[in-house]
């Protein structure tokens, strides 16, 4: 009897891995003020939970000629299986107006799992009398202790479904006891960029509980005054909980 042994380069193996962690939707863009950004979303398909998320960028000029190296981290501390995160690199000065291009890279490290407790459990999107777009909505703990230093992070898309900006507040005060809710207000000031705005998304979490898994809205799907639909999402075995979320088109 002849036996075969195959042979599967480790290599191989440990690149199919490493790719189901990746940046998306990433784009630059320049804000009211001059500022140069370069924002994007790190989505994790691994079966492990993240956390001490780096992101690095290269920044090239015109002639290829390497201008910096920068690194930020993600805007989500811990980022479950199936989740994403977004970043935004900030950049001012003669930096700014020199870059052509870029390069991203990234890097993490497997965490242990948090519980998934901190559900945005309503959000509506509008603007106020200076044509600032906000998000406002309310935040729940469904876990079993207080949730400490929690914050909100909103993630703006074009219609082209890339990321057009992010931002992130805490919440006032920035903890929350078991099953208490919380308002929260994001604001998003960049009135150039907001003007591309079609879509978003919303994400909370605390030191203690990391963010329930949620989903865009739809990019050109936004419709004044009307309710965007029902978001069930699994928080516990056997158990779920959802979430009613509100949308209002950009005036």
């Amino acid at each position: 009897m002849k036996y075969f042994l195959l042979v599967i380069p480790l290599l191989f193996l440990f690149t199919n891995a490493w790719a189901d962690v990746f940046i998306q939707n990433d784009q630059q863009y320049v804000g009211d003020d001059g500022t140069l950004h370069i924002v994007g979303e790190i989505k994790n398909e691994l079966k492990v939970t993240l956390n001490q998320i780096n992101v690095f960028v290269t920044l090239y000029s015109n002639n290829n000629e390497v201008i910096d190296e920068l690194r930020t981290t993600s805007l989500v501390n811990t980022i479950m299986p199936e989740m994403k995160a977004p970043f935004d690199f900030i950049i001012t000065g003669n930096s700014a107006k020199m870059v052509s291009h870029y390069a991203l890279d990234l890097e993490y490290k497997v965490a242990n799992p948090k519980n998934q407790a901190m559900d945005v459990t309503s959000s509506e999107l509008s603007r106020d009398n200076f044509n600032n777009l906000m998000i406002t909505g309310t935040v729940t703990n469904h876990g079993e202790i207080t949730a400490n230093t929690i914050s909100v992070v909103a993630t703006l898309y074009d219609k082209n479904g890339n990321v057009a900006a992010v931002s992130k507040i805490h919440t006032k005060p920035d903890y929350l006891r078991a099953s208490d809710e919380t308002f929260f207000l994001v604001s998003v000031p960049d009135k150039i960029q907001t003007e591309n705005v079609v879509d978003y998304s919303i994400v909370a979490e605390s030191e203690e509980y990391a963010a329930a898994p949620e989903f865009p809205l739809g990019s050109g799907v936004l419709l004044a005054g009307s309710v965007m639909g029902y978001l069930l999402l699994t928080k516990y075995w056997k158990r779920t909980i959802t979430n009613l979320v509100y949308a209002s088109d950009l005036r």
